[in-house]
């Protein structure tokens, strides 16, 4: 059967390992060429090129490019992102082990910025360590800026410093340690 533009065959049944160009992938995530450049140079995504030099992406980079969506939205910087990305395969689908894999990590990642916005949420009506003195309760728990010795900046705040996540590189077999 002749595959369609979007990997469909003329049945109407996808081949999830027939590539899409980089339109199709604009048109599926609603991201922009230049991003998804963007995106592959920072190593979150691959393509293949075709030998007139068109990219090629394999449908499961619509995940990938859709989760990057979504961290973006949340405030995760993509550095954050390609380190979950780092443990996932890029030159085949990942499976349901590798996404769970991903998952723990990144939940992880996730519950310790959200102790960290708690943390800021209750911190920002109180002395944050910063050396203003704009505050009455900051002339008590830092008078004459006595927290400057402690570093530069919000030091009350960034004395909270997260444990790292600990992330496992699978096998090259696919199996995790």
């Amino acid at each position: 059967m002749p595959a369609k533009p979007d990997g469909a065959t003329s049945a109407g049944h996808i081949d999830p390992t027939e590539p899409l160009t980089i339109g199709e992938v604009m048109r599926r995530t609603g991201v922009s060429a230049s991003a998804l450049h963007f995106y592959e140079r920072r190593g979150l995504i691959v393509s293949e090129r075709t030998s007139a030099n068109q990219r090629l992406y394999a449908r499961h980079m619509l995940r990938r490019i859709s989760l990057i969506l979504v961290a973006k939205r949340l405030g995760i910087p993509l550095t954050d992102v390609a380190r979950v990305f780092a443990d996932l395969p890029a030159d085949r689908a990942p499976t349901q082990h590798d996404w769970h894999h991903v998952s723990r990590v990144w939940k992880q990642q996730l519950e310790e910025r959200s102790r960290q916005l708690e943390a800021l949420e209750r911190q920002l009506t109180s002395c944050i360590g910063c050396g203003c003195l704009s505050m009455k309760a900051c002339l008590l728990l830092n008078p004459d800026d006595t927290l400057k010795d402690q570093g530069p900046g919000p030091v009350r705040i960034q004395s909270y410093q997260p444990t790292p996540p600990k992330t496992t590189h699978p096998k090259p077999n696919g199996s995790s340690p």
